[in-house]
């Protein structure tokens, strides 16, 4: 009787110890896909921000920064001429009459481009924040990846500029043998196993993620 509890106890256990590897064997792969988009969409943000200074940046020197470093400090730097309107336009008239007649004036003034893109609301960091930037979200302050250059499309020197992130380095403190299959799943539809905005070879401005 004594020994036939102890087989019961001994089976229960078993029972257990085999229910948690299969629940664990299970729940891996999903805590990594969580883990992995949670990852995904805290980059994505980052790099839609970069995108948007590097815009501001185009717009204000004609080409892109080729560093973080270099883009938000042209940023903070740069003048940006900007045309301002004082004055209303009667609903009778047009604006180039209303302009004519001297009841509106338009003056051409310097703006800082990174002032200009906050009042119309095209970004929202603060200094602390852009100087943040640069740095890869659940990384060890590991930094994007930048390049920014000039490529000849129809006779014409065209700016371009990218910025990205591998997955090795954004799931470097994950399972490597789960990092290793994203990457090759990725590599194997021909996709770059990383995220990121713009292109070094082409004049576009789009994420890999959209």
């Amino acid at each position: 009787m004594k020994k036939s509890k102890i087989l019961q106890i001994a089976l229960a256990v078993v029972i257990v110890v085999l229910a948690f590897v299969l629940y664990n064997s299970i729940m891996k792969p999903v805590r990594f896909d969580n883990e992995f988009v949670l990852r995904r969409d805290a980059v994505v943000v980052k790099l839609k921000e970069i995108r948007t200074l590097q815009e501001g940046y185009k717009i204000t020197y004609g080409k892109y920064a080729s560093t973080m470093d270099s883009l938000i400090m042209g940023l903070k730097e740069g003048k940006l001429p900007v045309v301002k309107k004082y004055g209303n336009v009667p609903d009778e008239m047009t604006e180039a009459e209303a302009l004519k007649q001297g009841i509106i004036r338009r003056d051409t003034v310097f703006m800082n481009p990174l002032e200009k893109m906050r009042e119309e609301k095209k970004i929202a960091l603060t200094d602390e924040q852009l100087g943040k930037l640069k740095y890869i979200p659940y990384t060890d302050n590991e930094e994007f990846e930048m390049a920014a250059r000039f490529v000849e499309k129809s006779g014409f020197q065209v700016p371009v500029f990218e910025v990205k992130v591998h997955l090795s380095v954004l799931l470097a403190d994950l399972d490597e043998q789960d990092v290793r299959n994203k990457i090759a799943e990725l590599e194997s539809a021909n996709k770059y196993p990383g995220w990121k905005v713009g292109d070094l070879d082409n004049p576009i401005t789009d994420g890999n993620f959209e």
